[in-house]
Parts: C-alpha cells; sequence; structure tokens
C-alpha cells in the first residue's frame, strides 16, 4: 500500500493528538524506510515487476516479529523522550499496522521473520477495483477525519495539507497505473517519503488539533 499507510498515520492523530503527525507518519513508514536503506546496504533484495515491487528477502525490515521490534523501539524512544504513554503505544500499533496492511495488499511475500519460510499476503493488488475501493477508501476517509479534527493557523495550513493529499493521491496512482518502479528505486523512495514525513511535521505546525485551539 501507499496512501493505506499514509491514512493510518492521519488517523492515529485523532487517537494521539499530542503526538506530532509526522511522527505518526514515520511510523506507519518506518519499514519501507528501512527497506530502502536495507536495499541499498545489499542487505535485503526486492524484484521489479509489473505492478511494484516484488519482496525476495524483505523479513528485517518488514517480518512481522521484525516490526514488532521496530515498533517497541520507536515508541520506548518517545515515552523515554515525551512520557506520554498513550502516544507511546499509537506509534507501536502504527509501526505493526504496517504489515497486516501489506499483508492484505501484497502478494505472498511478507515474512513472519528472518530465518522463516513462510510468506503470506492476500493479494489485493491484484485486483485494480479492489484497490481503489479499500485502499482508496481509506485515504478518504482518513483525509476526512483529520480535517475535521484539527484547524488551520492560518491559510498556510490549508495548503500545506490538501497540498501533500493531492501529491501523495497522484503518486498512489502512479503506483497502481503507471510503469515499473526505475532501479534507483530505493533512493528515490527514502528521498521522497523522508521529504512527505518532513512536510507532515510541518503540516502538524500549521494544523494543531482542535482539543489544543
Amino acid at each position: 500500500m501507499l496512501v493505506g499507510h499514509f491514512a493510518v498515520g492521519l488517523l492515529a492523530k485523532r487517537a494521539a493528538p499530542r503526538v506530532s503527525l509526522g511522527t505518526l507518519m514515520l511510523a506507519a513508514m518506518l519499514p519501507d524506510l528501512l527497506l530502502f536503506v536495507f536495499v541499498m546496504a545489499g542487505i535485503e533484495q526486492v524484484r521489479i515487476a509489473r505492478g511494484g515491487l516484488i519482496g525476495e528477502n524483505i523479513a528485517m525490515s518488514h517480518g512481522l516479529v521484525t516490526g514488532v521490534i521496530w515498533g517497541t523501539a520507536l515508541a520506548s524512544g518517545y515515552f523515554l523522550w515525551r512520557r506520554y504513554r498513550p502516544g507511546a503505544w499509537i506509534l507501536f500499533a502504527a509501526v505493526v499496522s504496517h504489515w497486516l496492511l501489506d499483508f492484505v495488499s501484497h502478494k505472498p511475500d511478507m515474512p513472519l521473520a528472518p530465518g522463516t519460510h513462510s510468506y503470506f499476503g492476500l493479494g489485493l493488488w491484484n485486483s485494480l477495483t479492489a484497490t481503489l475501493v479499500v485502499e482508496g477508501g481509506l485515504w478518504v476517509i482518513a483525509v476526512i477525519v483529520y480535517a475535521r479534527a484539527t484547524r488551520p493557523k492560518k491559510r498556510a495550513g490549508v495548503f500545506a495539507f490538501w497540498g501533500i493529499v493531492v501529491l501523495l493521491t497522484l503518486a498512489w496512482i502512479n503506483n497502481i497505473a503507471g510503469p515499473p518502479p526505475a532501479s534507483t528505486f530505493a533512493v528515490q523512495g527514502l528521498f521522497f517519503f523522508s521529504i512527505v514525513v518532513a512536510w507532515f511535521y510541518w503540516v502538524n505546525w500549521l494544523r494543531p488539533a482542535v482539543a489544543q485551539v
């Protein structure tokens, strides 16, 4: 998934308004960010295919067990820094949700843990219609929920939020209907997602939660 993962970050803001939206997006996208780093380092491998990437050795970044470990590490670091227990739990859940959403969308290439040889996936991506309805519907709901749970400080808060919504929607459409990813996908993906996460930190500053107003 693409916007499905970002939808988790938007929905999580409603559950934990004190956590920065950028940090929530970092949690939701952490396995993909790690994947790009591990691919560039030669630790993990994926195969480029029509319609996207197929994981061939992605258990360090995308295993369910390692997802729990990464989620625990991020949540623990956040709790030690902010002392906000509900926020730490939400961050943990956001990281683990990445495996669950990829399990729904991927062909069977989602591992449980390094060293295991069982792979899972329901293959939502096999159906363009189902992808548009399920992932697109989740994205629309998340955007509406976030927009209603926050208020822009100024006009920049409106443009910053809806600008990133449009950008991610276009990237998603290209992801599911465009050409296969380039061989430099890891570098491009790490750069793009890092910019997006930073953008959401900016959006968080421009659009405080309603309860904080």
